[in-house]
């Protein structure tokens, strides 16, 4: 039967296939001793090209086009349906924007089946839904967002990008408190509410904090959605959203997806923090996916953080969500002032002014540690990052695999991605076999601290570190080394934060370096006491620091954005990039160019540590990139152009070619 009550015994079953040409539905018929387990949504094992596969019901129908007889469903793995309208709706939405396959996205948004975990988590019964009452908006004044909460409380879908300020008491609440009451508004109007960020720690953190915020009032479960901790607590935690025990969900990227009951506040925090750009096939940002849904649910949409990605302020600029930010006045109070030294100002410092650390970050430095700890945040990890020859100074690349060499720790140099050492090492341009140290990482920034400053404890914390990051210090003087995105959390914030190797993040010749350093850099600032000292220094882009110093993200993220649409770059124009054989990207951007696409390339893909092959052999193994680029409204034509093209490609067993569509890695 299908939804009607209407005999269907026809399935319409979506292969488990990465196929972009099997991408499409099979009838299969449904025994009747399945009828009632193989329901819309439920994942079955059907018999396709003599073998088996698995697959998904799609849908169910009581007529089919195929001419033969059909092939009846072998059995199905769950009577579950893990597959809602609303997750099978948003999957062919991100499918069709991404040019994707919708098998790859099922695979983010339906987590691998526990057995045991879902039988016990059936026997549980939903909880009646808690009665709520609307927040009063109090704290989202300053932001001008107490029309945001009125909305959501009465059941609308606003959407809203805000720039958040470090919480301080008396002055401006912290920002899980204000989502707290957001989340409060939604439940008020009977609805559910998801939070996004880039990784598994941030979502316990931030579970924990809203826990504190709404736990006072009603017992409202909180689910943590993430890969950690293994299948059968992932598992569990996503059937305890799809059975409506839970309608407050936290999680990282692939939560996007979560199938919340009523969804009526979807929250991205960070969104411009690479780890939440999915980097497997389709390729698709979450902030994307919670933007879609947004449409496609009635859903209100929050994209916040301390920073402004300019994918975000793109949302402003058209219209199409609303600009929430503190005035000026309440900016300078709430964040410690930062200060980016001039080339004259650093003069002034005689020869320590060259210095990667001057004596004016030293006096900073020692005047902190007096009344507690210091943040110095540098861009690489490890001993030295990059090591190069002696002789000429050309940085030094494994003779095995290509990989870059560097000091783990002083005088021992290693491949950072094969971990052979220094031995028969020759430098290919001039034959030397010694090398240098160039640039400093966290562990020898650490060491010279510790040389600097005798008797000051010194903590590094970076992902590479033997020990991890570090989560948390406590108020006693000590001087803590981070790589961005590690920096710990200091009780009662630091008294002064050193910001390192500022050309190295800002001036990159990579698309949205500057913005990205900005991000980094004031994920570190609001870290600080409001009256703590910021030196930003290191050659920093000019634009990216005086944003920095001035406080202003929208500023340097609007200008971005104007400088993007005369470019024709991303998020401004639609782009994708293509990868692949020679022979598959020609024939793509033949393609494009037919319907008028702006095109660029096709020109060798580089590879790591070998020599560039040449263009005069397209079939000698090398591959080639190539971008297409329209303006936004022509971007579903393009996307649909691909997607089509991959699948006769597939069909016709070409090699298909790796499509992503918004990269954030032009070249």
């Amino acid at each position: 039967m299908d939804g009607n009550g209407v005999a269907a015994p026809v399935a319409r079953v979506l292969l488990d296939s990465p196929l972009p040409h099997l991408d499409r539905l099979f009838d299969y018929l449904v025994p009747p001793d399945l009828d009632a387990s193989a329901a819309v949504g439920t994942s079955v094992i059907v018999r396709f090209g003599g073998q088996d596969m698995r697959g998904w019901v799609w849908e169910r129908g009581a007529t089919t086009t195929h001419a033969g007889r059909l092939t009846p469903i072998r059995r199905v793995v769950s009577d579950l349906p893990v597959l809602t309208g609303a997750t099978k709706a948003l999957i062919e939405a991100v499918a069709t924007r991404s040019a994707g396959v919708r098998s790859d996205i099922i695979r983010l948004a339906v987590p691998p089946r526990h057995a045991s975990t879902e039988h016990s988590e059936r026997g549980r019964g939903a909880p009646s839904p808690s009665q709520w009452q609307a927040p009063s908006g109090e704290g989202w004044d300053a932001y001008g967002g107490a029309g945001f909460v009125d909305a959501l409380a009465d059941g609308g879908a606003p959407r809203a990008v805000w720039t958040a300020l470090p919480g301080r008491a008396g002055l401006v609440r912290r920002w899980t408190a204000l989502l707290g009451d957001a989340i409060r508004a939604a439940l008020a109007s009977g609805r559910g509410a998801l939070v996004i960020v880039a990784t598994a720690a941030q979502a316990e953190a931030v579970a924990t904090a809203l826990k504190e915020e709404l736990l006072p009032a009603l017992d409202e479960p909180i689910v943590v959605l993430t890969a950690e901790g293994g299948p059968a607590r992932r598992y569990r935690a996503f059937l305890r959203v799809l059975l409506g025990t839970a309608r407050i969900v936290v999680g990282t990227r692939a939560a996007a997806f979560a199938p919340v009951r009523g969804l009526g506040l979807a929250v991205i925090w960070d969104d411009g923090d690479n780890r939440l750009d999915e980097r497997h096939a389709p390729y698709t940002h979450a902030r994307t996916v919670l933007a879609l849904r947004s449409g496609l649910e009635g859903a209100g949409l929050l994209v916040a953080g301390y920073a402004r990605s300019i994918e975000a302020q793109s949302f402003v600029e058209q219209g199409w969500a609303e600009e929430l930010s503190a005035p000026r006045s309440l900016r300078r109070a709430a964040v410690a002032r930062v200060h980016a030294p001039n080339a004259t100002r650093l003069e002034a410092e005689g020869s320590s002014g060259i210095a990667r650390i001057p004596s004016l970050a030293h006096r900073a430095v020692r005047d902190a540690l007096a009344d507690g700890p210091v943040l110095v945040q540098v861009s690489r990890s490890g001993y030295a990052p990059v090591v190069a020859c002696r002789r000429c100074g050309q940085a030094a690349r494994c003779p095995h695999c290509g990989g870059p060499l560097a000091m783990e720790t002083a005088g021992v140099t290693t491949c950072r991605w094969c971990a052979r050492g220094l031995a028969g090492w020759l430098c290919p341009a001039c034959g030397g076999d010694q090398v240098r140290m160039r640039g400093s990482g966290s562990a020898r920034t650490g060491e010279e601290l510790g040389r600097a400053f005798p008797g000051t404890p010194v903590a590094i914390s970076g992902a590479r570190e033997s020990h991890g990051v570090i989560e948390s210090v406590d108020a006693s003087p000590r001087l803590v080394v981070a790589t961005p995105g590690a920096e710990p959390v200091a009780d009662g914030g630091y008294c002064a934060v050193l910001l390192l190797d500022g050309a190295l993040l800002s001036a990159r010749p990579e698309l949205g370096a500057g913005a990205e350093a900005l991000r980094r850099w004031t994920n570190a600032v609001v870290l600080a006491r409001a009256d703590a000292r910021v030196i930003l220094l290191g050659g920093p882009d000019p634009s990216a620091a005086q944003a920095l110093v001035r406080w202003d993200h929208a500023g340097y993220a609007r200008e971005d954005l104007l400088e993007r649409v005369d470019l024709h770059l991303p998020p401004a124009w639609r782009t994708a990039r293509l990868d692949g054989s020679w022979d598959g990207v020609e024939a793509l951007l033949a393609q494009a160019q037919s319907e008028n696409f702006e095109t660029l390339g096709p020109a060798p893909t580089p590879v790591a540590g070998t020599a560039q092959q040449d263009r005069s052999a397209p079939g000698g193994g090398s591959t080639a990139r190539a971008l297409i680029r329209v303006p936004a409204d022509r971007g579903r034509e393009l996307a649909i152009m691909l997607r089509v093209r991959q699948r006769e490609r597939s069909a016709h067993r070409e090699e298909t070619v790796r499509v992503e569509l918004d990269p954030t890695v032009l070249w």
